[in-house]
């Protein structure tokens, strides 16, 4: 069976909000892509509404690659608590975190969401910019960690 690194974390022990490395793959030609963890809530404790997570992926995914080149993706959870983001090369965790902290920022004051026309978005009733910008309050005020197992906020 292969290993999916995602479920070998214990859920049990991480503190969110943190940004962490999740993996990488190295090309034979020299590419590297690297996933991280953005984990906004506490695993098994809260989760996101659908339509919170929804407008914060289309926020995440304009604001992410303007903060960052490279990005390839940036895509919710399934347990609604976070995202994952792969880019181009390796980061400094400290980087992304910086930069998702802006992003949440930049929520915080936005008076629309990109994206949401039933041309651009396939479920594009499914939004809440409020939800989305108090979730983006919510992990603001206890900072983002680079260290998934203690709070050493950057």
């Amino acid at each position: 069976m292969p290993v999916v690194e995602s479920f070998t974390l214990d859920h049990n022990k991480v503190i969110a909000p943190y940004v962490r490395v999740a993996g990488n793959e190295k090309h034979a030609l020299g590419s590297v892509v690297e996933k991280y963890d953005l984990r906004l809530l506490q695993p098994n404790v809260d989760a996101i509404p659908t339509a919170a997570l929804h407008t914060l992926e289309h926020l995440l995914a304009f604001g992410l690659r303007e903060e960052l080149d490279g990005v390839i993706d940036i895509s919710p959870m399934g347990c609604r608590t976070g995202f994952y983001l792969i880019l181009w090369d390796n980061r400094d965790p400290k980087t992304i975190a910086t930069a998702l902290t802006r992003v949440l920022e930049r929520v915080v004051d936005a008076a629309e969401v990109p994206a949401v026309t039933p041309l651009e978005c396939g479920n594009y009733r499914d939004h809440s910019l409020f939800s989305a910008k108090e979730y983006a309050r919510q992990v603001l005020a206890a900072g983002i960690s680079t260290d998934a197992f203690s709070r050493q906020v950057v």
